[in-house]
């Protein structure tokens, strides 16, 4: 019997990459969960819920992210693997998008080709940043808001306004880096 190649990369899809915990925290102590649907982030500890965040996301609707530009937020399971301080949006805490089963799909759907298939393959595999600049697309991540003005945070509260990032407001963000790390599971579901 043959197996498909996506259910033999299951394994690569929900392991965490090894890289430097830099961030406040302890990236096993939480996880993050996202809905989309309710646009909600919380921040887990197991089972129990230790903190609830209203955050935006991409602009793109629902769905899965399949491409560059088609401002959506991904399904799937990430994890943070940088902190950036000195971001447009105060601070940037960057995912491994795309991970196998976004390049399962790219190839599939002829946006990939199989070199850039092994290419992210293989970083999922070394615990490095998968390659940012296929059809798939990247720089998603975590963020703040590019201004903490009244108008900025009014359209925060009720837009989807990011090309495929989850935002929060500046005082979350810096809330939440102090609890996570480089290494922190992130899931985001419809």
């Amino acid at each position: 019997m043959r197996v498909p190649v996506y259910a033999l990369l299951l394994g690569l899809m929900v392991s965490a990459p090894t890289v430097r915990a830099d961030g406040g925290g302890d990236a096993t102590a939480y996880d993050i969960e996202i809905h989309k649907n309710d646009q909600l982030l919380l921040l887990k500890r197991g089972e129990a819920i230790a903190k609830r965040y209203h955050v935006a996301l991409g602009s793109g609707g629902r769905g899965d992210k399949r491409e560059s530009g088609d401002k959506r937020t991904p399904l799937g399971v990430y994890h943070v693997t940088e902190m950036v301080d000195n971001s447009p949006f105060h601070l940037f805490m960057r995912l491994d998008y795309p991970n196998v089963k976004d390049a399962y799909f790219g190839l599939k759907n002829k946006l990939i080709s199989r070199v850039d298939f092994d290419r992210i393959v293989s970083a999922r595999k070394a615990g490095t940043l998968p390659p940012q600049n296929t059809r798939l697309g990247g720089a998603i991540g975590i963020h703040g808001l590019p201004a903490d003005d009244s108008d900025t945070l009014i359209i925060h509260r009720h837009a989807n306004w990011t090309k495929g990032c989850i935002a929060l407001t500046n005082p979350e963000v810096n809330e939440l880096r102090n609890l996570v790390a480089v290494g922190t599971k992130v899931t985001i579901k419809e």
